[in-house]
């Protein structure tokens, strides 16, 4: 690691002292340019490596899949990714979202579906010279040094393999390398975090699926999942597994965050949580704001009223009640990821998925932003190499981890057959 600086440990340190230090630093303006030019030498050196964007999904919805209609070597203010901008919040990895509605699994359209969402992922990643492809933790480092940013893909979503072992290896065969087990509803196999309990967990074909992943070389994702199949996929795992975008249930006790218990056994597992930016799941009441936000859109259906008038009315109240959390906040998830986990199992995933921003925290409302946090962790105490692991550093040791697994796995396993039964 370079330029290392001393400080005292992070374990003596209280949190009040951290945030004594932060407002203190934050009041002289010279003080925080030099934090923030810091910042960005550092996130250059590290890469920094973003686990979750939804411009594929972007792409599809805008204009039905056609990358030719944006130029991503200009600054694009419909969608929320493009070079100028990735270079400008110094991302060096980004993982594109392969996102599919979970309410797709009863209509057996999720696989069709899914391979639309790669096919233009695919395509955006061909069409930039900016951009390459990569499958490896070598290969991140292979194509940052040739001033390139490394793009991998991440299925946001079991439900669309629809229960079937031979798509799982399809998905990692194009690109994937990690599945989220679930999206916002329960699947055949798992439990989501938002929806009733079905299964307590995993089911064993979903014991299976997780140990299949293991011999694949794909990560096991665990946002979007209940407590009790984060528990069970821990207890099945033999590598490391991600958080690809989620934060800490302690600061904030929305389903989508991790519990405390889970953070300790990701420390164990030498996984990586990775820190999301969306406002509702870092506002210290973004729990209860999302379940007054449920009840307000019932109340305005129950009114009668038709679907673009019931958008704007939610529209004009989310702006007007949800608390604003800031940056600190964000940098709160991440003390508190550290505490309990350590500094090793911390990473950045910030879920951009459109270019409203209501939508994230304001002061990271787009992905030229990400050095503006990292100054805010440097203001608190944490070392350049504190800094290098979060960015970066710790997802390619995890992603070394499983990759050295699955080589190991796949000389005295076989690929997992499922009974025609079992399948779909």
């Amino acid at each position: 690691m370079t330029t290392r600086r001393e400080f005292v440990s992070h374990a003596a340190l209280s949190a009040v002292a951290l945030s004594t230090a932060s407002r203190a630093l934050a009041a002289d303006p010279s003080s925080s340019a030099a934090f923030l030019d810091r910042a960005r030498t550092l996130l250059d050196k590290a890469p920094l490596i973003d686990s979750h964007n939804d411009l594929p999904s972007m792409f599809i919805e805008l204009n039905g899949g056609d990358v030719s209609k944006f130029d991503l070597g200009v600054r694009q203010p419909t969608l929320c990714a493009d070079v100028p901008a990735l270079r400008e919040g110094r991302v060096g990895v980004q993982y594109w979202s392969i996102f599919v509605e979970s309410a797709t699994q009863n209509t057996h359209v999720s696989l069709h579906e899914a391979l639309r969402e790669f096919d233009v992922a695919l395509r955006i990643i061909a069409s930039n010279k900016d951009f390459e492809q990569a499958r490896t933790a070598d290969d991140i480092e292979r194509i940052r040094k040739a001033g390139r940013i490394a793009c991998l893909m991440g299925v946001e979503g079991g439900h669309m393999i629809e229960n079937s072992p031979a798509a799982l290896r399809i998905f990692h065969a194009l690109g994937a390398r990690y599945m989220t087990l679930t999206h916002w509803d329960n699947i055949d196999w798992a439990d989501a975090a938002t929806d009733r309990s079905e299964h307590l967990g995993l089911t064993d074909l979903g014991t299976k699926l997780v140990r299949e992943m293991n011999r694949l070389g794909m990560f096991v994702d665990l946002s979007h999942v209940s407590a009790d199949t984060m528990r069970d996929a821990l207890r099945a795992t033999r590598a490391p597994v991600i958080f690809s975008h989620s934060s800490a249930f302690a600061i904030n006790p929305h389903p989508r965050n991790v519990p405390d218990d889970v953070l300790a056994l990701v420390r164990d597992n030498g996984g990586v949580v990775h820190v999301n930016f969306i406002r509702e799941f870092v506002a210290r009441d973004g729990l209860a704001w999302t379940q007054k936000r449920d009840d307000k859109q019932r109340e305005l259906h129950a009114r009668g009223m038709d679907d673009a008038a019931i958008k704007k009315a939610l529209e004009n109240w989310e702006a007007s009640t949800l608390t604003q959390p800031t940056i600190g906040d964000v940098a709160d998830h991440i003390d508190h990821i550290r505490k309990v986990a350590g500094i090793d199992h911390i990473g950045i995933g910030a879920d951009y998925y459109d270019v409203k921003e209501a939508s994230m925290v304001p002061g990271l409302a787009n992905v030229t932003r990400y050095p503006y946090l990292f100054a805010e962790l440097l203001k608190r105490g944490y070392s350049d190499e504190d800094v290098m692991k979060i960015a970066g550093r710790n997802h390619l040791r995890a992603m070394r981890g499983m990759e050295k697994i699955a080589a190991e796995l796949q000389r005295t396993e076989s690929p997992l057959i499922t009974e025609p039964a079992t399948a779909v």
